[in-house]
């Protein structure tokens, strides 16, 4: 049974909430060996009233699905900027119960550590589950950054005052960047490394675009 805590909050207490738990959030690798890398995504569904949470693991190798799983719960949460892990996370914990075989690495479609209290969903998965997490996000929540090089896998750091929170980066060339940041016992280069390790030909990691696919039902 991985530990918890109530989801019932007020806006105001979650935040409070995520100020406490990101003092557990380790931004420093702490991996063993990566055999299975996920990914996690949610979904919506009866106009908003279902959360469909997905998690796809993918062979750290060769990137190919070797297992998934899918739950269902009612929304509990509104939709609050920052607050996305209490919307989605209870959903993704039943999915990540589901599988046979836990993952060694998460990679979550949203915020780590660029985030204003430096607990976006990737930490809260990751200090919940203990396992190490990295958040890839496709938009900026918060924090600045100077131009990002064009070339592939290049990247430039993503600042919130005198404070790196994350990296901006070039997944591929002429497209727009991702948004990464490390989760839980990973550090930002090698919250990086993975991100491009798990990219081939798109924009998006293999693990996100499973992941979505399969919260999406697509």
């Amino acid at each position: 049974m991985m530990p918890t805590h109530d989801w019932d909050l007020s806006p105001g207490d979650a935040r409070a909430l995520q100020k406490r738990l990101a003092r557990q959030v380790v931004t420093r690798d702490d991996l063993e060996q990566v055999q299975r890398v996920a990914g996690v995504d949610a979904g919506f569904e009866d106009g908003g009233a279902t959360t469909r949470g997905a998690i796809v693991t993918l062979d750290a190798i060769t990137l190919e699905p070797v297992e998934s799983a899918v739950a269902r719960r009612p929304t509990g949460f509104p939709y609050i900027p920052g607050l996305l892990s209490f919307r989605e996370v209870p959903v993704l914990l039943d999915a990540l119960a589901r599988l046979e075989t836990r993952p060694d690495l998460l990679l979550c479609d949203g915020q780590g550590t660029a985030h204003p209290r430096r607990f976006g969903i990737a930490c809260h998965l990751g200090v919940l589950t203990g396992l190490p997490t990295i958040g890839v996000a496709k938009s900026r929540l918060c924090g600045e950054h100077g131009p990002v090089p064009e070339n592939r896998g290049e990247w430039t750091p993503l600042y919130d005052g005198d404070e790196i929170i994350g990296a901006v980066l070039r997944t591929r060339k002429d497209v727009r960047p991702l948004y990464v940041s490390p989760g839980h016992r990973v550090s930002l280069e090698t919250a990086v490394a993975w991100t491009m390790h798990c990219t081939t030909r798109y924009r998006l990691p293999e693990t996100t675009r499973h992941a979505d696919r399969l919260a999406s039902r697509r």
